[in-house]
């Protein structure tokens, strides 16, 4: 079979899906069950993927739907929980008191603190907290979700201290042909992680500095009672001055430190400046900015989470201090958690729920549920109810709502994931065909040449599209880019590096990324609304970043580290 035509049935459960979601709007409910059944018929049929191996990774992708469901379980808890004990009116007071331009607030909550939840985090956390803070806030549901999509782009390369690096392209890149390469350019796999992050975080840093410019134009674009582009711009001068903020330090964290902070120190500073130029008035227009009137507002941007703070509250009120307290301590639990230099890491990831060989297959699953950020979420929450004093009718209430919303999401998320594993794990086959992503990426290298660097970042984002993350996409892809590189004579470390950008740029169309984000603030059956606009922001990162490939490549010649 060529490889035309096996590019073809790869591409066709992704066309098929995508065609359903945002052409016709159908809902994922309907679609991702169509879309797992095209993709494990394709995989028999064209790959010879066995029904064994078709069903070991369905079970896989429960245990990966599991994790995805316990944070956005956890997500939910915190937030309801919030509402209830009057929190959240306090922290929409509180961000009022800083500015009250919706326009600033995104600046604020979505691209600084949204980034250093990416950063501490990571795999969709930022989305699962951010929406919901936001919806609570008066923002339409359908908008909290855009935006919260749209935050996991610059930060997602070094999210989750750093993983998509560390584990996703060192784990895509090890193997002997890589390290025979290291060794005689006298190079360790740090160093040479260190040069991919050097050139990713300037990739992130020219790209991805307007992407709040682009936050705020399309809040006022398409939720404006103008629908106004203009009023997006007109605090352009700001928007930048917190893109800045945030991508300086980023930039010269990831060059001099390394994959582990860049997002996390990035975000810090950048909150630190920013709040207190927003406080000075500094850059600021004249005028604020708002939502139209809520009675006004159409069916499709609302979710079924409607926080209505005054009707919620049954506590008594408290201190803008204590109501950021639960927020602060999952800031602070992530760190702890992830840093390599302290034992919880290990500690936590030690225990694991595991099933190796499913099915007589070489397909494995585990899960690590204490180290991963429900837990986290979970015991801020715990924190919450003691911290606020709420009683139990509030705080059971708050379980139901959860528990009702993340079981909304589980529904779609069980076809979604399985068919992202059938895709991965399809390079096992008795005809050793490469896996499907892979026939994908390769039918594009061979017939688009010495252009290749203008698609790289496509293909890193195809394959967070496919999988919903940067790391995988990076595990998948990453060894693959380095080989496109070494047969066209290009810097193999960039080229890996605008896999990494692109795939970070991917996270803002992956379907069950919307899907999980969509559930926090009960948006579920419109994921297609969101990935019309999400496409937005992701076809610019991955088009700008693929000219300052061919840029950097082209006309910089950039060298390669492994070059004798």
């Amino acid at each position: 079979m060529s490889l035309s035509l096996l590019s073809f049935l790869a591409l066709l459960p992704i066309v098929v899906v995508a065609i359903m979601l945002v052409g016709f709007r159908i809902s994922a409910r309907t679609t991702m069950p169509v879309g797992f059944a095209l993709t494990a018929v394709v995989a028999y049929m064209a790959w010879n993927f066995s029904a064994t191996h078709i069903l070991a990774s369905a079970i896989q992708g429960l245990f990966i739907t599991f994790d995805i469901l316990y944070i956005i379980f956890g997500a939910i808890l915190l937030l309801t929980l919030l509402s209830y004990s009057g929190a959240i009116n306090v922290i929409r007071q509180g961000f009022a008191g800083i500015s009250q331009d919706r326009r600033v607030q995104v600046v604020i909550i979505v691209w600084l603190f949204g980034a250093f939840i990416e950063g501490a985090a990571g795999f969709g956390t930022p989305a699962a907290i951010t929406a919901p803070l936001l919806v609570a806030m008066g923002f339409p549901s359908m908008a909290a979700v855009m935006l919260g999509m749209m935050v996991q782009s610059t930060p997602v390369t070094f999210g989750a201290v750093g993983t998509p690096i560390l584990v996703g392209a060192r784990g895509g890149l090890q193997g002997p042909q890589v390290e025979s390469q290291l060794t005689e350019a006298g190079l360790s796999f740090m160093d040479y992680l260190h040069i991919i992050t050097a050139d990713a975080v300037i990739l992130h840093t020219l790209a991805g500095t307007l992407m709040p410019v682009f936050m705020i134009a399309m809040m006022t674009r398409f939720f404006g009672q103008n629908k106004s582009w203009k009023e997006g711009l007109a605090i352009f001068p700001f928007a930048l001055f917190g893109g800045l903020s945030f991508t300086i330090p980023y930039l010269l964290t990831g060059i001099f430190l390394g994959p582990e902070f860049p997002s996390l120190l990035g975000s810090l500073i950048g909150m630190a400046v920013v709040v207190w130029a927003a406080k000075k008035g500094f850059l600021l227009p004249k005028e604020n900015w708002d939502f139209p009137a809520r009675e006004t507002w159409p069916k499709m941007w609302m979710g079924t989470l409607d926080i209505q703070l005054d009707e919620k509250q049954t506590q008594p009120a408290i201190s803008l201090i204590k109501a950021w307290a639960p927020y602060i301590l999952v800031a602070a639990l992530l760190v702890l958690s992830r840093l390599p230099q302290l034992p919880f890491k290990s500690l936590l990831s030690s225990m694991a729920i595991s099933n190796d060989n499913i099915l007589g297959t070489a397909i494995s699953a585990s899960s690590t549920p204490l180290y991963l950020p429900g837990t986290i979420l979970l015991v801020a929450g715990l924190v919450t109810v003691f911290m606020h004093h709420m009683q139990w009718p509030a705080v059971k209430t708050s379980l139901l709502e959860s528990s009702r919303m993340a079981l909304g999401a589980g529904f779609v998320l069980i076809f979604t994931v399985p068919m992202v594993r059938i895709y991965i794990n399809s390079g096992i086959n008795p005809q050793d065909l490469p896996g499907m992503p892979i026939v994908m990426a390769e039918w594009v290298a061979v017939h688009v040449g010495k252009v290749y660097p203008l698609f790289a970042p496509s293909i890193g984002a195809l394959g967070a599209f496919i999988a919903g993350s940067n790391t995988v996409s990076n595990l998948m892809f990453s060894l693959f880019q380095f080989g496109v590189a070494e047969r066209l004579v290009m810097p193999t470390s960039f080229m890996v590096a605008l896999q990494a950008v692109g795939a970070a740029a991917g996270n803002m169309i992956a379907i069950h990324n919307v899907v999980a984000a969509s559930a926090t603030v009960g948006y579920l059956g419109k994921e297609g609304l969101i990935l019309r606009k999400t496409i937005i922001p992701t076809l610019y990162y991955v088009l700008m970043v693929g000219l300052l490939g061919l840029i950097g490549i082209g006309l910089l010649g950039i060298n390669d580290p492994l070059s004798p």
